[in-house]
């Protein structure tokens, strides 16, 4: 396969549990674990985790020690390197720059941080290319940081930061909230991508799409109505499919139960990605294999999702 492409990939639910055992002892920080196992340990999710909630909790830890330049820049960097060692020709890392100004940082500092990262990782591995998608988060406080993360992707948006997202607990805080950042969204002509119909249904992506987004993360939930995934195909939407993801949150019951055999035979744009690679236990290529032995994907259909995802990517 001569290109293999993540289009969804969260850094903090991607670190490396030794860099955060690291990092908390650098910064003099006191984590809620008494060794480098139970990092591991909290940085993962359990197998019978319930909710997308729950899974969530499984960033808190990480963040802690994402209150640096230093660290930040790292973190980056070590994510691209491992992404370059799977083979990955093409990703696009994204985060909330409003989770790592706890310790005084502006979101242009930490982006910043990211970017001298991102750029170090591709001179260091020149066969991957990579791009930044800043997350603003679902809540019911943080508007005005949602609006500043959206002015500074604008600020940046160029070589590596490449896009706009919303992420978070989806059935808490509907999508319908965030309209006036993505109508500064489309003002500025920022590419976006919105996570939606993952822990809540149809309608979140509808609501996306009225946003005006060509790229939904996860997006599942099409699999409930038939007219929304004759929608998907009218308009050449692209799903971020993340399948593991999706069973730890309990999008679906079990992995032999997730939609996406079905939302692709359908004609849908579908891609694969892996969301989070510590959390989830994961990596794009682990998530092929469970393509071929559990959906039976033949290669010829897994390159055309690989195309899909090239022909989805924002940075061009």
């Amino acid at each position: 396969m001569d290109k293999l492409v993540e289009l969804h990939l969260h850094l903090d639910g991607s670190l490396r549990p030794e860099t955060v055992w690291e990092l908390a002892k650098e910064q003099g920080i006191s984590l809620p674990a008494e060794s480098l196992e139970e990092v591991r340990f909290q940085m993962k999710v359990p197998e019978d985790c319930r909710t997308l909630e729950e899974y969530l909790q499984r960033f808190d830890l990480p963040l802690l020690v994402l209150q640096r330049e230093d660290a930040l820049e790292r973190v980056t960097f070590e994510l691209v390197e491992d992404l370059a060692k799977e083979g990955v020709t093409y990703a696009e890392i994204r985060f909330a720059p409003q989770l790592s100004i706890q310790g005084g940082l502006s979101q242009d500092q930490v982006v910043e941080a990211a970017i001298r990262g991102a750029n170090r990782g591709m001179e260091q591995y020149p066969g991957i290319r990579v791009g930044l998608i800043l997350c603003c988060m679902r809540g019911d406080t943080n508007q005005e940081m949602n609006l500043e993360t959206v002015e500074t992707a604008k600020k940046y948006l160029g070589q590596v930061v490449c896009a706009v997202d919303i992420a978070g607990a989806e059935s808490l805080y509907p999508t319908e909230n965030f309209a006036p950042v993505f109508e500064k969204v489309r003002e500025y002509g920022l590419p976006m991508t919105i996570h939606a119909g993952e822990a809540a249904g149809p309608d979140s992506m509808k609501t996306a799409l009225a946003f005006g987004t060509k790229r939904i993360g996860h997006g599942v939930a099409a699999v409930e109505d038939p007219e929304l995934i004759q929608q998907l195909i009218r308009e050449q939407v692209t799903l971020e499919v993340c399948v593991s993801s999706n069973y730890h949150t309990k999008v679906v019951p079990s992995i032999e139960a997730h939609p996406i055999r079905r939302l692709f035979n359908a004609g849908v744009r579908v891609t694969v990605n892996s969301d989070n690679m510590t959390a989830s236990n994961t990596n794009i290529c682990k998530e092929l294999e469970i393509l071929r032995n559990v959906f039976g994907f033949r290669e010829q259909e897994i390159e055309k999702m690989e195309e899909y995802a090239w022909e989805a990517r924002f940075l061009k």
